[in-house]
């Protein structure tokens, strides 16, 4: 298996793969940021993006960990620095989570209705989680909005005070900003695979890398299948596409701690 996979790996262009990954994850550092910033702009204090990208990029480094515990120190950064209570900043970070999800969710519907021959049985699903997440979501709306008069002391705690401002444009604006991700990785992956000897179009590619990217994000038997769906989609080169979907991952992972490395000394000195 080993001496296989040693040639997979010769064969690839690594050159030409890092032109393609690296401005993906730096693309992908500077917006993740720009969401982080607006949000907290929104909900929570005026504060400049150039003060909020080293602090989010170095909780990139606890991201390894757990992606929560490094919202957790954004939040601790935003309550020293600018006396934010930490359950109102908590709220901000749940708020772009909640976003996440259903950012998530939509791609990955599209992607199940382009591919729905294709793709394993188990996320024909998605659609109907779709459905179900939709009326959930106007549920919390109304909730958070005050339209449904129910569990006000609820509504009123602090965690969920970016919900009670939150309007329509607010959830938009996050989808919106965060759309450029997944345009770029679409086009990114697409030329990646070729490097691995896969010839696929940006078409097929919207339909496979939505669900691969929701698939992996959640729990239970979607995930287990979703981490080997690229050999699943392409039978005939399971070790180009083991071989892809462990770099791809694991560069992306590794990049960002990296690039939290990078800021990590302006991060705790702001910290401090």
């Amino acid at each position: 298996l080993l001496p296989y996979l040693a040639t997979v790996f010769e064969q690839v262009a690594w050159s030409r793969w890092l032109s393609l990954m690296v401005p993906y994850c730096a693309l992908f550092v500077v917006i993740d940021s720009l969401v982080v910033w607006r949000v907290v702009c929104w909900f929570n204090a005026p504060v400049r993006f150039r003060d909020v990208l080293p602090i989010r990029a170095s909780a990139y480094i606890l991201s390894l960990v757990n992606e929560q515990v490094g919202k957790g120190a954004i939040a601790l950064y935003l309550s020293r620095r600018h006396g934010v209570p930490a359950w109102e900043v908590g709220s901000s970070m749940l708020f772009i989570m909640f976003c996440e999800y259903y950012s998530l969710l939509g791609w990955a519907t599209l992607g199940v209705l382009l591919a729905w021959d294709r793709l394993p049985a188990i996320f024909h699903v998605i659609p109907f989680i779709a459905g179900v997440s939709t009326i959930v979501f106007v549920l919390i709306y109304l909730f958070f909005r005050g339209t449904i008069v129910a569990g006000r002391p609820l509504r009123e705690r602090p965690l969920f005070r970016a919900f009670r401002v939150a309007g329509l444009r607010h959830y938009g604006a996050v989808l919106v900003l965060r759309s450029p991700l997944m345009l770029a990785a679409i086009v990114v992956y697409a030329l990646a695979l070729g490097l691995f000897g896969v010839r696929v179009g940006v078409l097929e590619i919207l339909g496979y890398l939505p669900v691969v990217f929701f698939g992996a994000a959640m729990p239970g038997p979607m995930h287990s299948v979703a981490i080997v769906l690229w050999v699943i989609l392409f039978p005939d080169r399971p070790g180009e596409m083991t071989a892809f979907g462990f770099v791809q991952h694991n560069f992306f992972v590794l990049f960002n701690a990296a690039v939290g490395l990078v800021f990590l000394r302006r991060a705790m000195r702001a910290l401090a």
